[in-house]
């Protein structure tokens, strides 16, 4: 998943150099009324259009509080095969984990992972291992804000290995994306930013 997401990214931006290629000046002589036509349009229509700015809050929205595990999560004192048995029941790969009677107030991460390391492989039981026993601890996860960028959602993920982030305020915890969210928001927004430069190349702009 990682190397596929190293791919993606590099052809994303293969893609976009290769389409600037086809407004670049072909002479000396047309450089500087070409130049400054991209330069005041794009620079001003682009970044009013959205040009990579797609932010954690969009993805939150799009996926809706009850869709892809946005809003699930269990307790520190929940056993981890009631945590297992929800992820499966709503087909995710991770739940927040939060202080019994505290729906906001973040404790951690238990994903698919952590009970294959720490269950499966040392032979422990599921139902009397409580959530909080092997949980990813809140002061050890990575976390991201509504304003996040989700490019920037990304490369925090492929550099800390991870497939699911929890999306954090001022008041606490409001959701949490996958890696299927953020690729499914970066590849929306590279096909809009294609179709913009389209539009520019064929004087939509």
């Amino acid at each position: 998943m990682q190397g596929a997401l190293r791919s993606f990214w590099s052809h994303g931006n293969i893609v976009k150099n290769a389409v600037l290629q086809h407004i670049r000046p072909m002479t000396p002589l047309m450089q500087p009324v070409m130049f400054s036509r991209f330069e005041s349009v794009t620079a001003a229509r682009m970044e009013e259009q959205g040009f990579e700015s797609t932010t954690i809050s969009d993805v939150l929205k799009a996926k809706g509080k009850s869709a892809d595990g946005s809003w699930l999560w269990c307790t520190t004192d929940d056993s981890v095969y009631e945590a297992v048995k929800s992820m499966t029941h709503h087909n995710v790969g991770a739940l927040v984990v939060v202080k019994p009677g505290e729906k906001e107030a973040l404790a951690g991460i238990i994903t698919e992972r952590d009970y294959l390391r720490k269950i499966i492989v040392q032979g422990r039981s599921s139902k009397s291992t409580k959530v909080g026993d092997i949980m990813t601890e809140e002061n050890k996860l990575t976390t991201v804000t509504p304003d996040t960028k989700v490019l920037r959602a990304m490369q925090l993920m492929t550099d800390n290995r991870i497939r699911h982030i929890p999306v954090v305020d001022g008041k606490g915890m409001i959701g949490m994306v996958s890696i299927g969210d953020v690729v499914r928001a970066v590849v929306s927004e590279h096909r809009e930013e294609l179709d913009r430069l389209n539009a520019f190349i064929q004087g939509g702009y």
